[in-house]
């Protein structure tokens, strides 16, 4: 018994020791890449300073940004853009998880290289300047364009090329104010559906073009309640899913934003609806909670789940139908 003891004890010793040495070393090579990366940050003193530089410049105007976003304080244009609360942090994460794949790009001069990069900088430093605040608001893309280009040529603005769309995708323009007159069919569709799903529930209600009228009030379907916003919104949010789940099949990404504009316009026609039908009973509190409380953002929230759970559908209906393929393959060459 007192053999067969010390040799238990020898195994148990061996293998604590055994576990010890692997933590030590992946500690040691954790140490290691952190002081490589250190390193590595300690030679490019110009990216670090330009950093530094650009977060004076514009800490004010992204803090603008997300104040006018959560307290909706902001135009109703750039409200349309308030899908850059996940966008722009998510961009910054992107950025620093390929730090190192960027500070390994070869610096060697290129003429053609920094007179693109020099071109668009000067330009985004001209935005900056101006009086107009779309173009300021576009000098940050452009210059973050411009830094790419100048430090690591078109190599670093393909490996930063998905941040970058999505910074350009959130920046606050004029885009919507110039597509709202093109979505007068949309509103008049909704509209229209509302004012059916109203009827079809006993409720006296006409529709002239986008107005419905109800126990004489009125209710506007404007671009703004047409779903404009929730459709960009929802575009912006399918690209973060498309890149974070990997998928590349075109078939998938065609059918996956085909749903998202049924689902967005089959949601404003039953936000619409409900809308209409609070304003019309003179249900006013109902109607405020829905239209610019917190109903609003609880709607949003579930219209953005039913994105998710689309896109999920889909990739399970792909490996079912490629799984149905490759048996059908197999019973012919086994035939």
């Amino acid at each position: 018994m007192g053999l067969e003891q010390l040799s238990i004890e020898f195994l148990l010793n061996a293998q604590y020791f055994r576990e010890l040495y692997e933590i030590v070393q992946q500690s040691a090579s954790y140490l290691m890449i952190s002081e490589t990366s250190h390193k590595s940050l300690d030679r490019h003193p110009a990216e670090i300073a330009i950093f530094g530089l650009w977060l004076i410049l514009y800490g004010t105007l992204l803090f603008h940004w997300f104040d006018g976003w959560l307290n909706k304080s902001i135009s109703i244009e750039h409200e349309y853009f308030s899908h850059g609360m996940l966008g722009l942090p998510f961009a910054s994460y992107l950025c620093w998880s390929q730090r190192n794949r960027w500070l390994q790009l070869p610096d060697e001069p290129n003429p053609t290289r920094q007179l693109l990069g020099l071109s668009l900088l000067v330009l985004g430093i001209s935005f900056y300047l101006s009086n107009l605040t779309d173009l300021i608001n576009l000098s940050l893309p452009t210059l973050l364009t411009g830094f790419c280009i100048w430090f690591k040529g078109l190599p670093g603005l393909r490996l930063q090329g998905f941040p970058l769309l999505l910074v350009f995708l959130a920046t606050p323009n004029e885009i919507p104010y110039l597509l709202a007159p093109y979505t007068l069919p949309l509103q008049s569709f909704i509209a229209g559906m509302a004012g059916f799903i109203l009827v079809q529930l006993g409720m006296d209600v006409r529709v002239d073009q986008i107005y419905l009228f109800v126990n004489d009030r009125i209710v506007e379907v404007a671009p703004y309640c047409a779903g404009l916003k929730m459709l960009f919104t929802s575009f912006y949010v399918g690209l973060l899913l498309l890149y974070w789940t990997g998928q590349t099949s075109r078939k998938a990404i065609a059918c996956f934003y085909c749903g998202i504009v049924v689902i967005s316009v089959a949601a404003n026609v039953i936000r619409n609806t409900l809308l209409t039908f609070f304003h019309g009973t003179g249900q006013d509190s109902a109607f405020h909670w829905l239209h610019d409380g917190w109903g609003g953002d609880v709607y949003s929230t579930a219209m953005l789940g039913l994105i998710a759970l689309l896109l999920r559908g889909i990739e399970t209906w792909m490996e079912v139908a490629l799984e149905n393929e490759s048996e059908e393959i197999e019973l012919e060459n086994g035939i």
